[in-house]
């Protein structure tokens, strides 16, 4: 049975086990968040996404309010939106002001949200963190702990989404602090340098090492394409800047994958712009390889192959092919070659 309720005036509905926030975004009502994602539980944490519902007691974080029959929700009133404006305002007072140097700059969630509530950026007369910037030794994720808003998404994503459960919360109130495993490096900790908690990271606390300093997200151009380094079919988008790959990022819409990651697929794409890449077929002529055209490759591989026809033929698919291209090996050993010599790296 569907839910039915107000938000804003307007009538809505809503399933079962349906948060606020769901429903609203799913009607294409704006509530801002920052320490919620679709993808990981909620936790109500940064209280970003209060609503004010009638009949019930002060603001309410709408990420973990169960939507129910007959409720009535205002995403937008004067209360709301003060309420709003004061939380970024205390996250603003422990947070480093250089948004301009900011790796994170155009595509912080903190940033989008101050600047559509104009909260100014007061001076913090209080104590603030120095947490050493750059200190975990690993090679891919570059910490900044200056600049986490204790969120917990990289908590989360790392133990819901990647299931290794590095990152912690250490300490209690101002001392509050995001620690991997206790308190150790990465590595230590177990990372698998999936970039998982950097790419869930909403602000410019957890960022990639290989792509700092290489530009801007407004400064990419975008290719959505499917990973090469196994059969499973994961996509990302290739981020370009002057024809080159500068970055990978997660695609939320992939099928396979969503925002999901290994090291390989995320960070293993030097080898697209590398000096030693071919890119041109080479034969072998009086002992040297030199360069020639597909067409006398192809040409050169037909001759070759055609006679070795039948059992002197094998062939050994791999599993970082396709099904599909492993499909077509096959059909090709038995239907071209005329053996049934096949196997596959994974049985062996």
């Amino acid at each position: 049975m569907p839910i039915n309720l107000t938000i804003n005036g307007r009538q809505v509905q809503a399933r079962e086990g349906q948060s606020v926030l769901d429903v609203a975004w799913a009607n294409g009502i704006s509530i801002p968040t920052l320490c919620h994602h679709p993808d990981l539980k909620p936790v109500g944490a940064c209280r970003l996404c209060v609503v004010e519902v009638e009949k019930m007691r002060g603001l309410i974080a709408s990420c973990t309010l169960p939507a129910s029959e007959g409720m009535v929700v205002h995403t937008d009133t004067p209360k709301v939106i003060e309420e709003r404006k004061f939380i970024l305002e205390m996250l603003l007072s422990d947070h480093p002001n250089d948004c301009m140097t900011c790796e994170s700059d155009g595509n912080c969630e903190l940033q989008s949200h101050v600047y559509e509530y104009q909260v100014p950026w007061k001076k913090s007369k209080g104590k603030t963190h120095t947490y050493p910037i750059g200190a975990d030794p690993n090679p891919m994720i570059f910490t900044d702990f200056n600049k986490c808003i204790l969120c917990t998404r990289c908590v989360r994503a790392c133990a819901e989404v990647q299931g290794r459960n590095v990152w912690g919360v250490a300490n209690r109130g101002f001392n509050d602090k995001i620690v991997a495993g206790a308190d150790v490096s990465m590595l230590e900790a177990g990372c698998e340098q999936c970039g998982a908690c950097a790419a869930y990271c909403p602000t410019g606390a957890l960022t990639d090492k290989p792509s700092r300093g290489k530009g801007r997200d407004y400064q990419m151009r975008k290719v959505t394409t499917t990973c090469t380094y196994c059969g499973v079919g994961c996509q990302f988008d290739l981020n370009m800047r002057n024809g080159k790959v500068v970055k990978v990022t997660s695609n939320p819409k992939a099928v396979v994958n969503g925002m999901a990651l290994c090291v390989k697929g995320r960070y293993g794409y030097d080898f697209i712009n590398h000096k030693d890449r071919l890119t041109k077929p080479l034969i072998k002529k009086d002992g040297k390889l030199v360069e020639s055209t597909w067409d006398e490759a192809y040409d050169l591989i037909a001759q070759k192959l055609s006679g070795v026809k039948g059992d002197s033929f094998a062939m050994l698919a791999s599993a970082k092919a396709t099904n599909e291209e492993n499909y077509v090996f096959q059909k090709f050993t038995r239907a071209v070659m005329g053996t049934n010599n096949v196997d596959h790296c994974a049985r062996l």
